[in-house]
């Protein structure tokens, strides 16, 4: 069974935005874009956006030309992978290898199970009912290949079945060279040849194919393709394999009240995790832990670490803190410990002797205590963002996450060592409209201009504002006590876009 997805793409930015189709932000004009070479290139398109004429493989620049207040939002190529696997994981429950095909497909070997779901008609009816209520839109076929499905999935009439006996050759002839799963530049060389549907390839000399066509990639070989429709070539799946999060466990023989044995217990576990993680030669990044109570109730505590680890006493202690506010009730009978999150980490002797590096003394550690004393959200750490705007020139992140690329500042834009959370409007006095401030008065203060700098004019961020936003001519200037300034004038006298500019200070140079 092949299950096309033609709308992967969207239906994922819209399960990330958290509303329903037709709803809420997908009511709005909206493009998936890419960076390329060309400029800005649409990926996919939400249905409000194609019914403004845009469509994917338009430049940003052409669409905008239809509809000027299209919205645009970066693509998530290595989300949507993601996602598909989640969801090739998902579609097990019809058979019991589920492969990607992608970037947007699925191909589910139902091989001797159709009859469980009342046969292959009612198996495919499942499939789209199930899609639907996820608000996923899937398109579906079954056929005895692979190549076949996919096919019909792709190019044949929704819910199509292809039976075991029926004469694949034939039934397939009118479907265009496309269904066969070439690169474009392949179907191109095909059309031009005169070979636009399965029947003309059918009827053709295959030697003279074989020399035109002599690239091993099965993309770009309509010959093996062909073959592997019609079965006379095997195509064996590649399954998505599910692999089971590291978990330990202790079923206790008598259930604990006390704060001493449950601590006790958690060291246990977390040296047994310490073991499954070495064995998989994995770190673990996110950890629960689940405490089982005789009155049946559950209490999950979570743990996220700033960077992949196995250290068993780390571990016990980060919970240890995590655990001050459980009620063991009459007493907990089970506790169990999983990673949810891990990463691969290496075996790493830290000298000749062998001896580890001593817990505590790594950044890691250090940020692992902050963040389970203070908070996820209170331990952060300001990264460059390519931003010209001076507020937005920056971002928080996690502390030991890797920095985003970003544009390199150049030489000459020297910024102030300290930034206004928020610029604050001043008061200048200045010789001409265009001219430089000769005294400004901030936070009650008056301060006379004895040396200026500048302008440094700035834009707006003409994509993400709006229209009438205005320019910016930022001055580095000094008072008659020495102190420095960055302040900048927003706007310009007469250029249509508000009264009379306003002046605003930003940061303090030292």
């Amino acid at each position: 069974m092949a299950i096309w997805l033609p709308r992967l793409a969207v239906d994922r930015w819209r399960q990330v935005e958290g509303c329903r189709r037709g709803e809420g932000t997908d009511t709005a004009p909206t493009a998936l874009i890419s960076e390329t070479a060309h400029g800005q290139m649409i990926e996919a398109v939400n249905d409000a956006g194609l019914a403004m004429g845009a469509r994917p493989g338009m430049t940003v620049a052409d669409a905008r030309t239809l509809y000027p207040w299209l919205r645009v939002t970066p693509s998530d190529p290595a989300g949507d992978r993601a996602f598909l696997e989640r969801l090739a994981v998902w579609a097990q429950r019809w058979g019991p290898q589920a492969a990607l095909d992608a970037p947007d497909g699925l191909l589910i070997d139902v091989s001797a199970v159709a009859h469980l779901f009342g046969g292959e008609a009612a198996l495919l009816a499942d499939v789209e009912a199930r899609f639907a209520a996820r608000e996923v839109t899937a398109r579906a076929a079954i056929a005895p290949t692979a190549g076949a499905a996919w096919a019909l999935g792709h190019h044949g009439p929704g819910g199509a079945i292809l039976a075991p006996g029926e004469d694949i050759e034939a039934r397939l002839a009118q479907l265009p060279v496309a269904a066969l799963r070439l690169d474009p530049d392949v179907q191109l060389v095909l059309r031009r040849l005169g070979l636009k549907r399965l029947s003309d390839l059918t009827g053709i000399n295959r030697e003279a194919l074989k020399r035109r066509f002599r690239n091993r990639s099965p993309q770009a070989n309509p010959l093996l393709r062909l073959d592997q429709l019609l079965g006379r070539v095997s195509e064996p799946l590649l399954p998505v394999v599910v692999v089971a999060p590291a978990l330990v466990q202790r079923r206790l023989l008598e259930p604990i009240r006390h704060r001493e044995l449950l601590d006790q217990v958690v060291t246990d576990l977390a040296a047994d995790m310490a073991h499954e993680l070495e064995r998989r030669g994995e770190g673990a990044r996110r950890l629960e832990l689940g405490l089982w109570r005789v009155d049946d109730d559950v209490a999950i505590r979570s743990l996220e670490l700033a960077a992949a680890t196995r250290e068993p006493a780390h571990i016990a202690r980060l919970f240890a803190a995590k655990l001050d506010d459980v009620d063991a009730g009459f007493g907990i009978e089970l506790v169990r410990m999983r990673a949810t999150w891990a990463e691969p980490l290496a075996i790493v002797q830290a000298d000749l002797d062998g001896k580890a590096e001593e817990p505590g003394t790594t950044l890691a550690t250090c940020i692992d205590r902050l963040t389970v004393r203070l908070g996820a959200a209170a331990v952060r750490r300001p990264v460059p963002y390519a931003s010209h705007i001076p507020e937005r020139a920056q971002r928080w992140q996690a502390p030991l996450a890797p920095e985003p690329a970003s544009q390199e500042e150049l030489a000459f834009h020297f910024r102030p060592l300290k930034l206004l959370e928020k610029p604050e409007k001043i008061a200048v006095l200045y010789a001409s409209p265009d001219g430089y401030p000769r005294q400004f008065r901030w936070r009650g203060g008056l301060h006379e201009v004895v040396r200026v700098e500048g302008p440094e004019r700035i834009a707006p961020e003409w994509w993400r504002e709006k229209g009438n936003t205005r320019l910016r001519d930022y001055y580095r200037i000094e008072d008659t006590t020495g102190r420095r300034y960055w302040i900048y004038r927003a706007g310009l006298a007469n250029d249509g876009r508000g009264g009379a500019p306003d002046w605003f200070l930003q940061g303090l140079c030292g």
